[in-house]
This record gives C-alpha cells, sequence and structure tokens, in this order.
C-alpha cells in the first residue's frame, strides 16, 4: 500500500523544487511584435533565446504556466549527449546510413559540450557532476549488443565507454541485479531545477520578455510572418520557434502527431544513514537499464537520498500509484533499502518521436526543437541553440538531428492514451519474458 512507503512529511511534487519552485513572476504583457516568438519555455526555448540575443535578435518566450513549470524542473537530471540508436517507439529497427550515424553520434557530442560551457560561461550553480553513467545490462544479450555499441560510440562521440562485467559490476552498484553493462564516462549529472534557474537567470540578464501563464492558442500566417494568439493577448512575428516538447498541443497539429508524449514518474527517499547511502553507487554515478520499460536513477546532489525514476505506467498517474511502483523497482536493486521511505513523487511527461531521434528543423514554416526521447537536458539544450543559429543564418550543416524526414504516424493525431496502457502492458511483458529466458538459457 502506498500508506506504507510514504514519509509523514509527503510531498505529491518534484524533490527539485525544494531548492527552486517555478513561478510566475511579474506577468509582463504580451508584446503587439517581436522578431522571434519561441513557444515554451523550458531548456530549449530559454536557450534559443538567449543564443538569439546573442546575436542581438529580439525574442519573446511564451510558457503556458509558471516559468519552469514543465519538464525542464521535473527530469532526472542524468545529462547524456548520446543517442539511443536502436529500435524505434513502433519496434522497428532504425536504419541510417553511416554518415548519418556519424554525424548523429559526434551531434551528441557536441550536445555534451555546449550544455558544459554554457553552464561554465554563465555561472550556474547546479552541482554539475561529470561522474559518469552506467547503464545495466538487462538480459546477456543486451550486453553483447552494449558490446558491440562500444566502439562506434568512442570513434564518433567520444563516449568513453567500457563494459563492465557481471562480476564487477558491484564496482559500479551494490547491486547483482544486471547481468554487467556499460559504463559511459562522458556523462554528467545536474540539479535540474537549478539548471533551469541559471538559464532563466542568464535570459533575465539580457532583458529577453518571458510571458508566463500565456498559453498558446493559434498560430496563423500574417504577410511575411506570423499571428499568435495567446491566452493573454496576441502578438505579430517574424519567426516562430515551437519548443514545447512533450508538452506540445493543439496549436501545432503537423508536429503534435509526430510526438508520442509519455509519463515518466520518479521518487526521492527520505534521507539514508552515511554509511549505506556511501555505498550504494560507488563512484557516483547516473544508472540506468537496457529494459524496453526502462529505470534511471542517482543519488541526491547531498547524496543522501536515492532519486529514482522509471515507467510506472506510460499515462499520467497519481503517487499512491506510482510511488509504490517505482519504490518496488528501486528496492528489487537495491534490497537494503526496503523499509526506507519515499518523501516526494512527482511526474513529467517525456516526449518520444517515432524514429526514436531528436529533431530540429522547419515544418510548414516554423522552426521546431523537439523530441527528446527522454535523455533532455543536454539535447533540448543544444536543439534550442541549433535553431537559433538557423534563424539567426549559420552555418547548420554540422547538426546532425537536422533531418531530412520527421516521419508521423498513419492516423495518430497526436493524442496516445487511448494506446498507451496496452502497449506499456506488452513492453512490460516482453521484458518478463527476456529476462525468464535468460534466467534458464
Amino acid at each position: 500500500m502506498a500508506s506504507d512507503i510514504l514519509h509523514k512529511d509527503f510531498k505529491a511534487q518534484p524533490y527539485w523544487w525544494e531548492a527552486y519552485r517555478p513561478v510566475t513572476g511579474d506577468l509582463v504583457d504580451v508584446p503587439k511584435t517581436a522578431r522571434v516568438a519561441i513557444v515554451g519555455g523550458g531548456y530549449a526555448g530559454l536557450s534559443c533565446a538567449i543564443e538569439l540575443a546573442e546575436a542581438g535578435i529580439e525574442a519573446c518566450v511564451f510558457e503556458a504556466a509558471e516559468l519552469g513549470s514543465g519538464a525542464s524542473t521535473r527530469s532526472g537530471g542524468g545529462v547524456s549527449g548520446g543517442v539511443n540508436i536502436g529500435k524505434s517507439f513502433t519496434g522497428k529497427v532504425t536504419q541510417l546510413e553511416p554518415d548519418v550515424l556519424k554525424n548523429i553520434l559526434a551531434s551528441g557530442y557536441d550536445a555534451f559540450s555546449t550544455i558544459e560551457s554554457l553552464i561554465e560561461r554563465e555561472k550556474i550553480d547546479c552541482y554539475w557532476e561529470k561522474t559518469g553513467r552506467f547503464v545495466g545490462a538487462w538480459t546477456p544479450k543486451d550486453y553483447a549488443y552494449q558490446e558491440r555499441r562500444v566502439a562506434t560510440l568512442n570513434a564518433n562521440a567520444g563516449s568513453g565507454a567500457f563494459m563492465v562485467p557481471r562480476e564487477r559490476q558491484r564496482e559500479e552498484m551494490a547491486s547483482d541485479y544486471y547481468y554487467g553493462g556499460m559504463v559511459v564516462e562522458r556523462s554528467a549529472k545536474v540539479h535540474p531545477a537549478l539548471y533551469y534557474k541559471g538559464l532563466l537567470d542568464a535570459a533575465r540578464r539580457r532583458n529577453i520578455t518571458l510571458c508566463a501563464k500565456a498559453a498558446v492558442k493559434t498560430i496563423t500566417p500574417a504577410g511575411k510572418g506570423w499571428r499568435i494568439a495567446t491566452s493573454r493577448g496576441d502578438i505579430e512575428v517574424g519567426d516562430v520557434v515551437i519548443a514545447t516538447n512533450g508538452y506540445t498541443g493543439d496549436a501545432t497539429p503537423e508536429l503534435k502527431r509526430r510526438l508520442i508524449p509519455l509519463a515518466s514518474h520518479i521518487i526521492a527517499t527520505e534521507e539514508l544513514p552515511g554509511d549505506l547511502a556511501r555505498t550504494l553507487i560507488p563512484k557516483g554515478r547516473t544508472l540506468a537499464d537496457t529494459k524496453r520499460v526502462l529505470c534511471y536513477y542517482r543519488m541526491s546532489p547531498d547524496n543522501k537520498r536515492m532519486i529514482f525514476g522509471g515507467r510506472a505506467r506510460f499515462t499520467q498517474v497519481t503517487p499512491d500509484v506510482s510511488a509504490p511502483i517505482l519504490h518496488r523497482f528501486m528496492t528489487d536493486r537495491f534490497p537494503q533499502l526496503k523499509g526506507i521511505r519515499v518523501t516526494h513523487a512527482w511526474t513529467g511527461n517525456v516526449a518520444f518521436t517515432w524514429d526514436a531521434l531528436p529533431h530540429t528543423g522547419v515544418l510548414g514554416g516554423m522552426h521546431y526543437a523537439l523530441g527528446c526521447n527522454g535523455s533532455g537536458v543536454a539535447m533540448m539544450t543544444y536543439l534550442g541553440r541549433q535553431t537559433a543559429r538557423r534563424i539567426i543564418g549559420g552555418a547548420n550543416s554540422t547538426c546532425g538531428f537536422e533531418l531530412e524526414e520527421f516521419p508521423d504516424f498513419p492516423l495518430y493525431n497526436g493524442n496516445p492514451n487511448w494506446a498507451l496502457p496496452g502497449i506499456g502492458a506488452y513492453y512490460r511483458f516482453r521484458d518478463g519474458l527476456s529476462r525468464a529466458m535468460a534466467r534458464y538459457a
């Protein structure tokens, strides 16, 4: 029961909000005109606005709710420039030409460099730690697949990847749960809400117009530009950037139908005994696994709590549903955490694409930066910057995510909720089956 694992001071909100809570701020009036309108005030939107401001281009950012209320302050805080090349959301293998693959991996490398240099340049105090990532193999077959990827990741993305066999797994985590796994040294972790606050402060230093609680209703052509109707007034602009990711709505139906919004759920534990906390993840890495219904986890910045996330359900559910599921997943991996209570539980939307790749480009005359596929901290920052550079007019040919095709799916209108429970159940069945087959192989 949820009541058995919830702390007496439990909060149904992100643990990160203890340090920074999204705020409306001063309700700035929607201006009548601007050079660029950016729809979505998360990592991508702010990164785009900052890059435009550096080039002297005026931008206005629109956020439907409080600034930072979306996924940017709700993630697990793992930072990777990596791209999960493999099966798409439909289960088909993503086929890429060698040069395209090389360019994508190189752009993943650039994404990590982008966030690292931005944090340094803007002096953002967000617990940036380059401690690497360990990805546990759910089955021996997964381990073999990881092993085949190491050389490509190192050659094209500078990942610093290497394999850890099962007999050495306790060097990475205090558990024998996986069949070994892969370490990616060029990976990091961050306090996502404080990173967002740092971007927000950087935008304000540049006097960028930030319109909170200004939901975009319609976007229509107007002369050589666009007219945008928001819940707090209308504006005419030259260019439009869509950076709404897992919260893409009806104002951009052609983009909405190219994205699958999935709920990702996270819990934070109460403070752990010091000797226990120090042993769980001895090298301080972020952890994830190769399951179809994956889990991801890390220690909090003060190394006192476990932050544990995953697909408890593919749809939005209340903490009394998600927290017990995630707590069970956590104690499956770390039985020593049984009896530890949960102080925070929350959720946020992740945007998946049909080909499992991030995308930036122009569709119907509008620029977009969308589809982080669950690796959004560095990737959305990078896509926002690349989108700004396209508007500025700088060379953008090296961006591997500006692909010719941004695929959609027949008859899909952007609302997957009717199908997600069934898809989740199927993926969980496949995970269970492959694990059982591994045990008896």
